[in-house]
């Protein structure tokens, strides 16, 4: 089941008995960490309320195509393109009968038609509807057609009192089937967190002490974590970059503003990267007006930030623990060090001196060190090379 967790499930809903089911399928799926979004039939609203799948699933529950305070919102192609999967359980006859003729006559049959996700239905109905030759021939077409996917009936006694096939597969068995769509992604459960960005450590309220980080090859790592199936919290220092899909971002601007951060989040973290660019002081007094220009020279003393990946990798609950080393000459030997000094279970080397890749480029070079080996990457975009570091920390676990 945990191949569902963040995983956006939209949840169709049409009329029968069956339908009191769909109550404990959307809270299976919300536990396993799915999105779930519910779109009920006129069919299915006589039979359960909108508002108990709306408390289920956290989320407004869709049932009007023309809606106009819908459209406002999450309007039905938006909501087309945000499922990964669509389900629709129960499937009726009525709605299978449309399926196959291509209806888009309301909001679940128009989204069937305009999304490009993955299409399940679990039937639901009389075991003679079942079986009758012209839903049998309906099953048939839409298989053919858009190779939907058939998830039951099961047989047994019904609500009529038929014996036979027509029941939908019990809920928790429609949740595990689903989840068994999904790849076997590599970090699936886990959960990582990401420090991305410069820091700000200010001298007064207009100045500051920073550096060239554009944040991107930390916001690349976060997408290529999330596509491998991660919960992840990304620690963002001020970059000008969109929050990428499904991750959970924490804006901070300074070093002990991104350790608070980090120390809040580390209980629960299986995985630690630091591709934050911290800065290495802070200002041992911040001016609370501003410095006014006096003479040629100024001083200004510093004092050492806290090391971050030093203090993760010192908890007692160590996270695997992946450094970065942006350095300017001796890449190797300064990057190895860092390995071993700050007891880190990996580090990713870069030469920053190279105008053309790492610092606000799209491209960087990089060479991945363990204890026991060292593997280079030439020249690729920031998020390929994202893609190697998590494929190789999901070997490493």
């Amino acid at each position: 089941m945990h191949r569902l967790r963040n995983k956006r499930i939209l949840l169709g809903i049409t009329g029968g008995i069956a339908a009191y089911k769909s109550a404990e399928l959307v809270r299976a799926l919300s536990g396993a960490g799915s999105q779930v979004r519910v779109v009920m039939t006129a069919g299915a609203q006589e039979f359960i309320t909108p508002l108990t799948l709306q408390a289920l699933s956290a989320n407004p529950v869709h049932h009007s195509l023309l809606d106009p305070e819908a459209e406002a919102g999450m309007g039905h192609i938006e909501l087309a393109k945000w499922a990964d999967y669509i389900l629709i359980a129960p499937a009726s006859a009525n709605f299978i009968s449309r399926l196959a003729a291509g209806a888009a006559d309301d909001l679940l049959t128009t989204l069937c038609l305009a999304s490009v996700a993955p299409l399940a239905i679990a039937p639901a109905m009389n075991q003679a509807m079942w079986l009758d030759p012209a839903t049998q021939a309906n099953i048939e077409k839409i298989q053919r057609l858009k190779a939907i996917q058939i998830w039951g009936p099961d047989a047994g006694q019904q609500a009529c009192g038929d014996v036979g096939p027509g029941r939908m597969i019990e809920p928790l068995a429609l949740a595990q089937t689903l989840a068994q769509q999904f790849e076997n992604q590599s970090l699936s459960g886990k959960t990582v967190m990401i420090t991305a960005g410069p820091t700000r450590e200010a001298l007064d309220p207009v100045r500051y002490i920073s550096n060239h980080s554009s944040g991107k090859m930390g916001f690349a790592l976060a997408t290529a974590a999330m596509e491998a199936g991660a919960h992840v919290i990304l620690i963002a220092g001020p970059v000008n970059l969109a929050t990428p899909d499904r991750v959970d971002r924490v804006n901070i601007a300074s070093a002990q503003q991104m350790l608070d951060a980090v120390q809040q989040h580390l209980p629960q973290c299986d995985v630690f990267i630091g591709a934050a660019a911290v800065a290495d002081y802070r200002a041992a007094d911040v001016a609370t007006q501003k410095i006014k220009k006096h003479d040629d020279d100024m001083c200004i003393r510093l004092v050492k930030n806290p090391d971050i990946i030093a203090t993760v990798a010192a908890s007692a609950d160590k996270p695997f623990t992946v450094g970065f080393a942006a350095e300017t000459q001796d890449v190797l030997a300064y990057a190895r060090g860092k390995l071993v000094k700050k007891n880190l279970d990996m580090i990713i080397a870069n030469d920053v001196s190279n105008p053309e890749i790492g610092f606000n480029s799209e491209d960087n070079a990089i060479i991945i060190i363990d204890a026991a080996s060292q593997t280079p990457f030439p020249r690729a975009t920031k998020y390929y090379l994202a893609q190697q570091i998590i494929n190789t920390i999901s070997n490493k676990l």
